[in-house]
């Protein structure tokens, strides 16, 4: 195994799967570890370790008192702050890197070819194939953070958990793929988040609409309005931001698009 430097696109890599596997499987028998390690010439003792630096970054880890191994280089911090000005080029860049390492990876997503008829361009092909590594990245990142649960229900049926935008994907094209900028939320949370029905504080507190409030329905009193004040499972990484947080009350809550 090599004990060289890390070279800067084996720190992507290593970042890359950083962001999508929960905090408790920062560790060396993890099989996706191994995988990298095993394609970057490490040990997979070496990429934990290496995970676990890059947890010494991130504030929502050091606010709980879980600061790593504290030992993050310069290079670990560059690699850091260069997915945080541009998480669409590294998801994708890392996505072609690790296609680049391991020929056992398809060339496309199986599901591409149902979505893309055979006529299509080969334009059209890569425009739909990067959005679904795109999509998978911000999803896989989103719900590792929340330990695969609905923040507001506890939800932990995969089949029925969304990773929701704070900020909609069609108005902060620099943060479609921060997980910051992301919820796990169910489906029927996911959509009253999405239309404005809830929101939440800048204290990551639930506010449910006046509207929602209003209605005299068994599944909104019973499942909704409780939730209001209620305080959200709050992620192991990748704290909600409270910039869009104030951007959605404004922008989408109904309450305030009323007034």
């Amino acid at each position: 195994m090599a004990t060289t430097r890390w070279t800067k696109e084996q720190l992507k890599l290593a970042f890359h799967l950083y962001c999508q596997l929960p905090f408790g499987r920062l560790h060396s028998r993890n099989p996706e570890i191994i995988q990298l390690a095993k394609l970057i010439g490490r040990t997979p003792g070496a990429v934990a370790m290496k995970l676990v630096n890059f947890a010494s970054l991130d504030p929502a880890i050091t606010g709980t008192g879980r600061a790593g191994l504290g030992n993050a280089g310069s290079l670990d911090k560059e690699v850091w702050a260069e997915f945080h000005a541009d998480w669409e080029k590294l998801a994708l860049e890392c996505e072609m890197l690790r296609r680049n390492l391991d020929h056992t990876l398809p060339s496309e997503d199986e599901s591409d070819e149902q979505l893309v008829p055979e006529d299509y361009t080969g334009e059209t092909r890569r425009v739909v194939t990067e959005q679904r590594i795109k999509q998978s990245f911000f999803r896989r990142a989103v719900l590792s953070s929340y330990r695969g649960r609905c923040c507001m229900s506890g939800l932990s049926e995969p089949r029925l958990l969304i990773a929701s935008h704070i900020v909609p994907w069609s108005k902060d094209k620099a943060n479609r793929l921060n997980p910051s900028n992301g919820l796990c939320l169910s489906a029927i949370h996911d959509r009253a988040f999405d239309k404005g029905l809830i929101t939440l504080t800048d204290d990551f507190k639930i506010v449910v609409s006046e509207e929602l409030r209003r209605r005299d329905e068994p599944f909104i009193k019973d499942v909704l309005v409780p939730l209001n004040g209620k305080l959200i499972e709050l992620p192991e990484r990748f704290m909600p931001s409270v910039e869009f947080l104030a951007r959605h009350r404004v922008d989408l809550f109904v309450d305030n698009r009323q007034k």
